[in-house]
């Protein structure tokens, strides 16, 4: 049986994280954590960052590996982290949500629009970063699942 990509377990609320470094490798460790990733992956986040931002506005970065990483990915996951506060993710962009991505075959790119998907509505952004358990934000990705 296939892993399932977002679980509960992959969700962290109310993270208590100041910096964008700080938010990338804790989205990542979860990924590692769950089996998603080997520890290379997280490396490959960082440098995926030094190419371009993975800020996609309205207070979300999607960090995940460059397309080199394909290797360290054992199954396709999502982490999500809730932050307590928002973080400065470069340029004066202000990040409060963080979606660690990784995706076996190409898949990420359907995850990506999956979750931009969801992004794209304001509504759901607030219902996000106001979430007080892991099922709503959960729920909120079920109906793109």
């Amino acid at each position: 049986m296939s892993k399932p990509i977002l679980p509960k377990e992959n969700i962290k609320l109310n993270a208590v994280i100041s910096t964008k470094e700080e938010a990338i490798r804790e989205a990542g460790h979860v990924l590692v954590k769950g089996g998603y990733v080997a520890n290379a992956y997280v490396e490959k986040m960082f440098e995926r960052e030094e190419l371009t931002s993975t800020f996609i506005g309205n207070y979300i970065a999607i960090p995940h590996g460059t397309e080199d990483a394909k290797d360290t990915v054992l199954a396709s996951g999502i982490s999500i982290l809730q932050l307590a506060n928002p973080i400065d993710y470069g340029h004066g962009n202000e990040v409060k949500m963080i979606f660690g991505i990784a995706g076996k075959n190409n898949e990420h790119l359907d995850i990506l629009s999956k979750i931009a998907i969801v992004c794209s509505d304001e509504a759901n952004i607030n219902k996000m970063v106001n979430a007080s358990s892991e099922e709503e934000l959960l729920s909120l990705f079920s109906e793109v699942n």
